[in-house]
């Protein structure tokens, strides 16, 4: 397997194929002519007019239109460079899509270290190949990632980009569902969650390095082992890097029709464990407490306590007992849990603290085993703006929404800080077996975060720190 996209083709005419399978061999990285960006200052680049249609575009819920005003600014910030990342992603695409199809290969399910940490290794050596500089942070459940790239101005806020490499999917999935493509769409287990958006940033990091380029400021990249399962261990190191940065991009999947994630729902991991007494079920049923019954009497509660306003359960996984003719002594129940505002988040779990056996004998007890806050939509959302409007000059539409699911963007989305999610690849079916995702999507998504690795933030906030 090949560890890396770099080195790819020169950029084809337009007539060329779209995959790059047969593009001709690359040009010494010497003799490249680097693409001149401008010296805008960070913070004054693709800043949106204070028009009507701004406004709207703020709010807009369908798909908008990008403002005249606004793509004559991010054309004023890219010149000669749209056509040439546009062009060069097309080239790339087709070895993005075996990167991806490489990386989906190797079954990498939620606490699997051994496979994990190969898995890991596989991706720094395709990140380093692009130029970061990668190390391993250790992990109980598996070592997660950091890669650093050098940015143009190495005064600037770094950008901050979460990722993680496990899935949901066990050991063994590919022997009766490889991956496959077919029809435009490449499926397979992980494809979409979110091996596609780690390959297609690979494929962002080598378009730059193919035109000479570097990122505008130092860009971070934090990949964690145990996103799947609520980065238990992983929120600690994406905690770390939220100081300081100037925004914060998620690579898991957009929406199935690629609009990006603006906001996304709390979700908190609880354990649910009853202890009652064993006893046998024939002769001495009455000096047993069945621990399932009062779980399953538990979980009438647990029910209609997370039947209030923004909250939602799912009873994912219960187990209890040993056997039919002896009264279960320990049950348990992992349960999700989801939130729309944080208030509903904590009032919630306040009421699971307090449960109470319901039958004498028996003990009950709630553990939080991950937890992640709402991020709630951000009124404007210059950052949603500064990308639309990166996209209108790659001439792709794009627009943001907020999304039920939860991820590591909670954390940064939650204190305020410029956040989105939503930059990995187009498709559907993530934790399902219809995965997938959408090849001719592929070369937009690498352009658009060519170009926004490369272009200068505009101000994100209301302190001028770029």
């Amino acid at each position: 397997m090949s560890p890396q996209i770099v080195g790819s083709p020169a950029a084809p005419s337009a007539a060329a194929a779209p995959d790059g399978d047969s593009a001709p061999a690359p040009a010494p990285a010497s003799d490249r002519a680097p693409v001149d960006l401008p010296a805008a200052a960070d913070g004054e680049a693709l800043t949106a007019t204070t028009s009507a249609t701004t406004t709207a575009h703020a709010t807009a819920t369908a798909t908008a239109t990008v403002t005249a005003s606004a793509t004559a600014a991010a054309t004023a910030a890219l010149p000669g460079l749209p056509q040439a990342l546009s062009t060069r992603a097309r080239t790339l695409a087709g070895a993005v899509r075996r990167r991806c199809t490489d990386l989906a290969r190797i079954e990498s399910p939620s606490g699997d270290v051994p496979r994990l940490d190969a898995l890991a290794e596989e991706l720094s050596a395709g990140f380093s190949a692009t130029g970061a500089t990668a190390r391993r942070e250790p992990g109980p459940a598996g070592d997660h990632l950091v890669l650093d790239w050098e940015g143009q101005d190495e005064t600037l806020p770094h950008l901050l980009i979460v990722g993680h490499h496990d899935t949901v999917w066990p050991v063994g999935t590919l022997a009766d569902w490889p991956v496959t493509e077919q029809d435009g769409l490449l499926s397979g287990p992980g494809v979409v969650d979110m091996k596609g958006g780690l390959a297609i940033l690979e494929g962002a990091f080598a378009l730059l390095a193919d035109l000479g380029q570097r990122p505008h400021r130092a860009v971070r990249l934090v990949v964690v082992s145990d996103e799947e399962v609520g980065s238990p261990d992983g929120r600690r190191l994406v905690e770390r890097q939220l100081r300081g940065a100037a925004a914060v991009l998620g690579l898991e999947p957009p929406h199935p029709d690629g609009r990006l994630k603006t906001a996304r729902r709390g979700s908190t991991r609880v354990r649910l464990t009853v202890t009652g007494r064993e006893a046998h079920a024939g002769n001495d049923a009455h000096d047993g407490v069945s621990a399932v019954d009062e779980l399953v009497d538990q979980l009438v509660v647990v029910r209609g306590l997370a039947g209030q306003p923004g909250t939602e359960l799912n009873a994912g996984r219960i187990s209890g007992g040993s056997r039919a003719n002896v009264v279960a002594g320990r049950a348990e129940a992992e349960l999700g849990l989801r939130f729309s505002t944080a208030e509903a988040q904590r009032r919630t779990l306040d009421n699971l603290a307090r449960l109470t056996a319901l039958r004498p004998g028996a003990r009950v007890r709630t553990e939080v085993l991950s937890s992640r806050p709402a991020w709630p939509e951000r009124t404007g959302n210059p950052l949603l703006r500064h990308v639309r409007s990166l996209a209108a000059v790659l001439g792709q539409q794009l627009d943001g929404g907020p999304a039920g699911g939860a991820g590591d963007t909670n954390l940064p989305g939650s204190r305020g800080l410029p956040t989105l999610d939503g930059f990995g690849a187009v498709g559907a079916g993530a934790h399902a077996r219809h995965e997938h995702i959408r090849l001719d999507q592929l070369a937009p998504r690498i352009a658009l975060l060519a170009a926004l690795l490369a272009v200068p933030l505009p101000r994100l906030r209301d302190r001028t720190e770029g």
